[in-house]
Formats: C-alpha cells, structure tokens, sequence
C-alpha cells in the first residue's frame, strides 16, 4: 500500500510541476466579448527565451480555442504553432497503458496487478502476473494505480510555439486569439409609473465565459452589432430585486460606449474577473422618467386569410408600450438587443406584468414592446361581403367589433394587411396608409362599451 501511495505522489508532484514550468508570468489580459458566442481574448505574458531555435509553453489559454486564429508578437520568428488539448482523463490513461502494467485498489484494499489488454466503457481485461485473466464488467468499485502520466497527455490547454530568437532573456510577448464559448447579451428591467405615461429603465449585461479558461483582472470591452461569422455560433432568466429599481441618484455608468466601424463598443471602466463557467452581470446605464405610451393594437386578418374561407373570427387585443430613444426623455444612447422585462406596483409591490426582446436600437429610434394581451378588450371580425363585379375585380366588405369593457375610454389601432391591387371604396373611420399593403386605423371606444369598424375594400387584378 505505501508503494502505491509513493507512486501516487510521484505522479501528482509531476503533473504539477509540469503545469507549473509551463505557466509563464502573465503581465496583463484583455477579453473582447461578441454577442455571437465569440470572444477575443489578448494575453500579454512575459517568457524567459534562447537565443536560436527553441520551444515555449504556454497553458491557461482558452479550451475552446481556434488554434487557426492565434497571433504571437515577439522578438524573433515564430517556426511551428501547435495546440496540444488532449487533457488527461481516467480514460484516456487507461487507453494509453494498454498493454502496460497497472494495479488495481478494491473497497477492501485488494490488489489487483497485472497487464492491461482492454479498456472500454468502465469494463477491463488484465492479464495477471502469474496467469489468467481478470475480466472487470464494472470498474466503479476499484481505484487505479499507474507509474506516471502517458506521454501526450497534459492537464491544460496548452499552445506550443517553436521560435528562432535573436537574443537571449526575459521579454514581453503578446498572444491573442479568437475562441468560442463566450457571449453576451443586454438585460433590462423597465418600470411603469401609475398611469403608464413614464418609466424607470436599466439595464444589465449578461456575460457567459464556457471558453474553458478563467481571465483573472481582465480588461473587458462588449461588442453590440451583428457579425458576419463564416462559422455559426440561452438566456438565463433573472427575476426582479428591489436593487434593480431605479436609484435617482444612481452612481456613474460602468461602460463608456464608443463606435467601433460599423458596430458599439462597451469598454468597462474598472478590471473584472471572468471565471470559467460563470455568468456576471454589471450594470450597463440607467435613466429615469422615460416619456412612454401604452396602446391597444389588434392585428386584423389579411385578405389571403379570408380567401380560404374563413368569414369570422375573434381575437386578443395586445398591449404595447412605446418610448423613443432619445435624450430629451433620458435617453438617447444605443440599446443593445437583449431581453425587456417590465414591472408596475399595485400600490403595495411591484408586480412583473410581461416582457418583449428588441433589437440593437441606435440613438432617436422608437422601442415597440408587446407586453402582453388585454384582459377586458376584446375584437370580433366578420365578413359581411364578397362579391365577384368581373373576372378581375372583387369586392370585400369588413366588420370589426371593438369591446372596451374596461372604466376608461381607449383607442385601438387595428392594422389590416390588403395584399396587393387594393382600393379602399368606403370606411367608417379614417385610415393612414402603413405602406403599399398595410393600412391602420385608430378606433376610439368609450368605457365599457362597443365600437363596430366598418371597411369596403376592392381589389383588382
């Protein structure tokens, strides 16, 4: 048992000294992350290096690495790159000591020694020293004991250079790459006042590293824009705190924003930890009393719709709330796209009442969030006409029941998608044409009462 144990120990002691003879000193390191499971990491170590032709080590890169993406900035010419990732696993091990001498350790401190000739799926065959056969259907009840690490296998990551230096002794060499596993996506928490008129907004990214390394103190900037990726690359829900609340005297935003081409660039104003495996989430800006506005909308039938047959139908009436993206209503930067969760008190708490995602939003530009469906507003629709006047012209008249059963007077804006070849020949209420196929009207209806929206429409082909 003491043997095995000294052999154990042997083994350990090497593994770490490998992987710390392979750890250069790591000057400084910076992390862009791109919402498109991307992230480039700039890694600034500092490596003792011959002069002529030799190897450096470096590990504690990124798991997920694409090798084809390194670049190396040093004084002397880099010959071969490789990226060595075949990690050690039980195993692994095992496979390489296939036909190798092993021990095996059972819950009552049996030994088992003999030659490996098969490993697969938990079962093993060993050949004893004194003959026979040892087969193993399930090895989960026995430890393994093996004289040292099988060549190939390491325990990180590692990047392996072959350089020709002009001189000897320390310098400062600059590794950067591109690897997967890293995201990052915009979350934001708005709160409606009383009378759904304004609203308190902030928001928070949400940085997710799966690269498979940890980038201690790292220089962190945030990329919103949409990439084009030769190779293509979930949201974690967070639930509202009485921290995400507006703070009127909130302090200074974290990010400085700037354009980079055709993209925003977020540069974090302060070093952070990215761990592997983990998600963070830092404060992005806040802004309060944002000027906003609550309507009704009800998505009528298209006419293809109805030309299948169906004459009637009812349907939800949604809930959408409205704010520009402007700085005279405390805004006015660019919004990353990411996840809208929007909150209201009752008078007592705040109570979550629904939530939209939007896409990156520039400065000036209108946020649309569908919120929801009204409760006590409901449509019915029905065709009362459709007539064939020739071969080419058709006539199709609408009915559309508005019911506001609600205690305040609304208005529902009702969008109507015509197709093509579209004449309005009559209407109950005034229209504004959308575009070449859609029409809106914006149909008042008093409190708890009923408003029937009446169209005629002809089409000719």
């Amino acid at each position: 048992m003491k043997r095995i144990l000294k052999i154990l120990s042997v083994v350990l002691f090497a593994v770490s000294l490998q992987s710390f003879g392979q750890n250069p000193s790591q000057k400084s390191v910076a992390v862009t992350v791109y919402n498109a499971n991307l992230g480039v990491v700039k890694d600034l170590r500092e490596l003792d290096i011959k002069s002529g032709t030799s190897k450096i080590f470096l590990t504690d890169v990124a798991q997920y690495i694409d090798p084809t993406s390194v670049h190396i900035k040093i004084n002397g010419d880099v010959l071969e790159q490789n990226y060595q990732y075949d990690l050690v696993s039980l195993d692994k091990i095992l496979k390489k000591y296939i036909d190798n001498e092993i021990q095996l350790i059972g819950e009552n401190n049996e030994f088992i020694e003999g030659k490996l000739l098969s490993s697969f799926a938990g079962q093993i065959v060993i050949e004893k020293k004194e003959g026979g056969l040892v087969m193993i259907p399930n090895t989960a009840k026995y430890r393994f004991s093996v004289g040292s690490l099988p060549e190939g296998l390491i325990t990180k990551p590692t990047l392996v250079w072959s350089v020709n230096a002009k001189s000897s002794g320390k310098q400062d060499v600059e590794i950067s790459y591109q690897t997967s596993g890293m995201n990052w996506h915009a979350e934001y928490v708005a709160v409606l006042n009383q009378n759904d008129t304004k609203l308190d907004l902030n928001s928070w990214v949400s940085v997710e590293n799966n690269s498979g390394a940890t980038y201690k103190n790292a220089v962190l900037k945030l990329v919103a824009g949409d990439l084009n990726l030769i190779t293509p690359g979930q949201n974690q829900v967070y639930g509202y705190t009485d921290e995400m609340r507006m703070n009127k005297s909130a302090s200074p935003q974290q990010f400085q924003e700037k354009e980079l081409f055709e993209y925003h660039i977020y540069n974090l104003q302060r070093p952070t930890t990215l761990a592997q495996n983990e998600t963070k989430q830092i404060s992005l800006f806040e802004a309060g009393n944002v000027k906003a506005t609550k309507k009704f909308f009800y998505q009528s039938g298209g006419y293809r719709y109805y030309n299948y047959g169906k004459s009637s139908s009812s349907g939800k009436v949604a809930v959408i709330v409205e704010f520009e993206n402007k700085e005279e209503y405390n805004l006015g930067v660019p919004m990353p796209k990411g996840k809208v969760r929007v909150y209201k008190s009752d008078g007592e708490t705040i109570e979550f009442i629904g939530e939209d995602m939007i896409d990156h939003t520039p400065n000036k530009e209108k946020v649309k969030l569908r919120i929801g469906d009204a409760f006590d507003v409901l449509a019915e629709e029905v065709q009362t006409e459709n007539k064939k006047i020739t071969d080419r012209v058709y006539e199709q008249a609408y009915e559309i029941k508005l019911k506001n059963r609600k205690k305040e007077d609304i208005v529902v804006e009702v969008e109507r998608n015509l197709g093509f070849y579209w004449e309005v020949l009559s209407s109950s209420i005034s229209y504004d044409k959308k575009d070449s196929q859609n029409i809106i009207f914006k149909v008042p209806v008093k409190a708890d009462s009923e408003t029937v929206l009446k169209f005629k429409i002809r089409y000719t082909y």
